[in-house]
């Protein structure tokens, strides 16, 4: 049977660390493991995933000695893991018991796949769920730009839609590509995994997260950057990708739609910018 890692990465998640462990282990997949890695949690944290690996040898923790901020805690988490496929799972995540292996049975049609993803539902701070709807075939092509262009375009679409981050990763696909300290870095992440090969997806919900709305700037504090980069977060991640083309196997033309796919990315996002900075500045003035 194959292995399927979990990877949990989590700081002074001690008060909502248990529901989604217990989420994982109750997987109808046998062969699993579940990498807890703290980065250096100052509650309980510690001693509760250290009864829980007791209580389960499925269930490895490891502590950071430091802590070493959230991008670098979801990547030591992964360069631990040891299984076939990877998903991270956050510590507000719950995951059906039917998850691993519905996303395996499409694994197993075809081998061409890097990622699998399902619906998703969203729980808000005032208790409400959301979930989106994916029907697209596009990100099976063969054809990378193909892939590359409809990420883009969920993207900037609701994040209701697609959650690549939260889905069944080849681990040795994933492994292979760096996560910049940045911001917008889990979708830098995303559009080179689109690149890479073509991804599956499961049109039920089989998974859910916590949702709530942040600004850039909270983002840019939670996650260790300036808070400079919120003014040009869509400029530094359009410049991110267009870097990590030649790390693919593209044609001069192919690399020629795949800015264009760039440049429209952005356009439409600067082009929402402004919307909303203008109707700011409009209820600013008729408020005076």
């Amino acid at each position: 049977m194959t292995l399927v890692s979990f990877g949990l990465p989590v700081y002074n998640g001690a008060a909502r660390l248990e529901p989604v462990v217990r989420s994982v282990l109750a997987q109808d997949h046998a062969d699993l493991e579940l990498v807890i890695c703290d980065n250096a949690s100052t509650d309980e944290t510690g001693e509760l995933a250290r009864a829980l690996a007791a209580a389960d040898s499925r269930v490895r923790y490891h502590r950071q000695p430091r802590n070493v901020g959230l991008v670098g805690n979801f990547t030591s988490v992964l360069g631990l893991a040891r299984g076939t496929y990877f998903r991270w799972v956050g510590d507000d995540n719950w995951l059906d018991p039917a998850y691993t292996s519905r996303c395996l049975e499409l694994y197993a049609r075809d081998a061409r796949l890097v990622l699998v993803t399902s619906q998703m539902e969203y729980a808000g701070p005032d208790g409400g769920k959301h979930s989106g709807s994916y029907d697209g075939t596009a990100l099976l092509s063969d054809d990378p730009i193909t892939r590359f262009a409809e990420l883009l375009r969920l993207l900037n679409d609701s994040h209701l839609t697609l959650d690549p981050l939260y889905g069944l990763l080849r681990r040795e696909t994933v492994l292979a590509m760096d996560r910049r300290v940045m911001l917008h870095e889990d979708q830098i992440l995303a559009a080179n995994l689109a690149l890479a090969g073509p991804w599956g997806h499961v049109p039920e919900v089989l998974g859910g997260r916590g949702w709530e709305s942040q600004s850039l700037a909270g983002i840019a504090r939670k996650i260790g950057v300036g808070r400079w980069q919120a003014r040009f977060a869509t400029l530094l991640e359009c410049r991110e990708i267009l870097r990590g083309l030649p790390r693919f196997e593209l044609s001069a033309e192919q690399r020629g739609l795949a800015r264009r796919a760039v440049l429209n990315m952005y356009v439409t996002r600067h082009r929402r910018t402004v919307r909303h900075r203008g109707r700011r500045l409009l209820r600013m003035a008729l408020n005076r």
